[in-house]
């Protein structure tokens, strides 16, 4: 039976097999998931770029940094670090993903992220604990350009085997322990127990379940593709089924420009459509607003 390390190699493997990235580079925090995936990727490619975050968040939080670049540079890694500024609205939990992902994003290539199915898992049942639609349930893609996360059909116990058989001292990140976390507690208390009132296999099946979700939305968007340009003809979509539909005006909105499309800001949308009655415009972010004129859906900027 193949061990930890050979079940991460092999995946990291199927996945660039498949990709064929460019140029590629792997995000690094030095915990154990990371630091697998960074030397399956120094191990399969050789002299790949290794990016650490330095979010400055926490005291010794360079240290920490310097210490997985130099892990990363003992593997055959090109290890860089990059530090952030945190700051912003949405928490801290989400001001800190905003300046990493911003910091990562590369001009070409890919940067893997090694995200699990335990990771999987965990946004799924956060999708479905927020009621924010079919998108947020399907998961996160593997390849999601710049993107890539080879690692998504491998457990979190797998990756800290993989490090121990490697002699690899994982970084144990405090705010991993942390229950103000809405991520520490599923990860803690909600999947355990799902695990132990389903006897087993609940990460396993959110994972697949987001896959088929995936499935089903990427038919659906390729159907509402051919109905690109002409959803604000009323007339053109208004007998289609309501999921379709309510594709069909995300891409028209999305092409206008409108940012964080939310599923009840969608809805509001449709409704100008499928329950019309005269109301007025709906209020979307970035400063944008959709009405129905004349038989013409429309998207203006607000007036101040």
């Amino acid at each position: 039976m193949n061990g930890p390390v050979s079940e991460v190699r092999t995946a990291v493997r199927r996945f660039l097999d498949a990709a064929q990235p460019d140029e590629l580079a792997v995000a690094v925090s030095g915990g154990a998931d990371s630091l697998a995936l960074a030397a399956a990727t120094a191990r399969l490619v050789p002299g790949a770029r290794a990016l650490i975050v330095d979010h400055q968040l926490q005291e010794g939080s360079a240290q920490v940094a310097s210490s997985a670049a130099r892990t990363c540079a003992e593997l055959g890694l090109d290890a860089r670090v990059l530090t952030v500024r945190v700051d912003g609205t949405g928490g801290p939990e989400a001001a800190a993903r905003k300046a990493r992902y911003a910091a990562l994003r590369p001009e070409s290539g890919l940067v893997l992220l090694g995200h699990t199915l335990d990771d999987q898992a965990e946004t799924v049942l956060l999708g479905l604990g927020r009621g924010s639609g079919p998108r947020s349930i399907a998961g996160m893609r593997s390849v999601d350009p710049p993107w890539g996360r080879p690692l998504l059909g491998v457990t979190r116990a797998t990756t800290v085997a993989a490090c121990a058989e490697q002699g690899l001292t994982p970084w144990a990140d405090p705010h991993n322990a942390d229950p103000s976390f809405q991520r520490v507690r599923l990860r803690t208390e909600v999947l355990p127990l799902l695990e132990e009132v389903l006897q087993g296999g609940v990460a396993e099946a959110l994972a697949r379940t987001a896959a088929q979700l995936r499935e089903d939305c990427d038919a659906l968007d390729s159907l509402a593709d051919a109905f690109a340009g002409d959803c604000c003809e009323v007339v053109e979509i208004e007998d289609l089924p309501s999921a379709l539909r309510r594709r069909v005006l995300r891409r028209w909105l999305l092409d206008e420009g409108v940012p964080e499309l939310s599923d009840s800001h969608l809805r509001r949308v449709d409704e100008l459509v499928s329950a019309w009655r005269g109301q007025g415009a709906v209020w979307l972010p970035g400063g944008f607003v959709a009405r129905r004129s004349h038989g013409r859906l429309v998207v203006d900027a607000a007036q101040p």
